[in-house]
């Protein structure tokens, strides 16, 4: 089963909730995503880490309703 934009954007806002998120349906069909999150909690961390806080926001979603994320992530903008 699929997970709307709106879906996503709540789990990260919950995981990390002074971040923000813009979600972009990149091929209209509900499945391949891009999520820009800009959070001061990634300040000082690699970009590997500031994804890892994002994926664990995500939870059991990523890799089950939600197979295919692009994900840009920065500490300002």
């Amino acid at each position: 089963m699929a997970i709307t934009a709106i879906e996503i954007e709540n789990l990260i806002r919950t995981g990390l909730p002074d971040a923000e998120v813009i979600i972009t349906d990149l091929a209209g069909d509900g499945e391949h995503y891009k999520a820009q999150v800009i959070s001061p909690s990634f300040a000082g961390l690699s970009l590997i880490k500031q994804h890892q806080l994002v994926y664990k926001a995500l939870g059991p979603v990523m890799g089950g309703a939600l197979h295919a994320l692009m994900l840009e992530t920065a500490a300002t903008k």
